[in-house]
């Protein structure tokens, strides 16, 4: 199950020195809860070594517009903190676990 991130939660996880992945969603959003299961499903699978959680839009403004976060599902990857890679819209498994990998291997 992935991490639930808020605003006022945010900071630590992006600066803990794990790579973190961070799925921008809301309840009422389709794609979302196509991508939340697969999203859920690689916390799992990367548990200790990268941080993956999920970010309700509708509760967090200040994070959202930090990232200027427009449309959704949009996931961030951050290394070191940064931005690294991300993707807007639902997506396969698979690119998101060759994205996990990237991090990983940088």
């Amino acid at each position: 199950m992935a991490l639930k991130v808020t605003d006022s939660n945010f900071e630590e996880l992006r600066n803990s020195g794990t790579p973190l992945v961070l799925d921008f969603w809301a309840e009422w959003c389709g794609p979302c809860r196509m991508v939340g299961p697969i999203i859920d499903a690689l916390a799992e699978e990367y548990q200790g070594r990268v941080v993956i959680g999920k970010i309700d839009v509708d509760a967090n403004n200040d994070v959202v517009t930090q990232f200027g976060v427009r449309n959704i599902p949009t996931i961030l990857f951050f290394k070191n903190g940064e931005v690294v890679d991300k993707v807007v819209g639902a997506a396969q498994r698979s690119t998101f676990i060759a994205k996990i990998n990237t991090l990983l291997e940088s």
